[in-house]
């Protein structure tokens, strides 16, 4: 996750996966959905491009790149059957004939055709084999090809991280999670700018970049602990998750209180990547 932050896991292993609500995710994600939004913008698509999207969750996202490429297409890939058969069912072929899904591992692409771009977005920090990734990516693209990538990177919503880590210890909650996997892979740039020539890529850009990502109010951030938040809420049994939610909740604002307007901020750090395949 980032120093001196780490949750006790002993005997980690990777984590398993979480079991998505793809309504619930659709419903509250307008915030990963912005930074979709600004990633797509710097790919400045001329709209005849095929385009790979790792990690296509509800495929709002992956609807707007085939949108944004009427001559191309498009295909959103994604680990989740949940989310898989919601975005098939909310996207479907009769109304985006350059637009398909399939469910596939991020880290284990393997698909029969190559693509102009392979884009990925709020998606990798789930990723436990990043160079799996790349060499999948790499593999995916036409020579010239980008990539294009935003994920949780080193020092990620460190203040949620610490809010969870205060009420874990607390005797209430703490026997659900002796022994919890890692819950996500936050990396640096460093690590980045080592791995990218490896696959055969040209890394063009590598950086952290803060954000602020914004909630109207306590129930919105609320609805993102449960909508995403998964490793650590589905942990708790059904009967106190809202009470778990509202203490993290709780515990968050008393430390870093919502402002004038209600608004509630959380203080981000992604992990762009672009890069062209050599």
């Amino acid at each position: 996750m980032f120093p001196g932050c780490e949750l006790p896991v002993p005997g980690a292993r990777r984590h398993s996966r979480p079991r998505w609500n793809p309504a619930d995710y659709a419903a509250n994600s307008s915030v990963q959905e912005s930074w979709a939004r600004e990633l797509i913008a710097k790919l400045k698509l001329r709209g005849d491009e095929q385009i790979l999207d790792v990690g296509c969750g509800d495929g709002k996202v992956t609807a707007a790149l085939a949108r944004a490429v009427p001559k191309g297409g498009v295909t959103g890939v994604d680990a989740s059957p949940e989310m898989i058969r919601f975005a098939q069912s909310s996207f479907s072929a009769k109304k985006y004939s350059n637009l398909e899904f399939q469910l596939m591992d991020a880290s284990k692409l393997s698909l029969p055709r190559k693509f102009d771009v392979v884009f990925s977005n709020a998606v990798l920090h789930w990723v436990s084999d990043h160079p799996g990734f790349l060499r999948g990516a790499a593999a995916a693209l036409v020579p010239g090809g980008r990539l294009m990538t935003s994920c949780g990177g080193q020092g990620n919503a460190q203040e949620v991280f610490l809010a969870i880590r205060s009420i874990l210890r607390l005797k209430q909650w703490r026997e659900y999670f002796r022994g919890m996997d890692k819950p996500y892979y936050f990396h640096s740039p460093a690590e980045y700018e080592k791995w990218l020539p490896r696959f055969g890529f040209k890394p063009l850009a590598v950086r952290l970049a803060p954000k602020d990502a914004v909630y109207p109010d306590p129930a919105a951030f609320e609805a993102w602990l449960r909508s995403t938040w998964l490793p650590y809420v589905q942990k708790v049994p059904d009967d106190l998750r809202e009470t778990f939610i509202k203490t993290i909740t709780d515990r968050y604002l008393t430390r870093h209180p919502a402002d004038d307007s209600g608004q509630v901020h959380v203080r981000m750090v992604r992990l762009e990547i672009e890069a062209t395949r050599i």
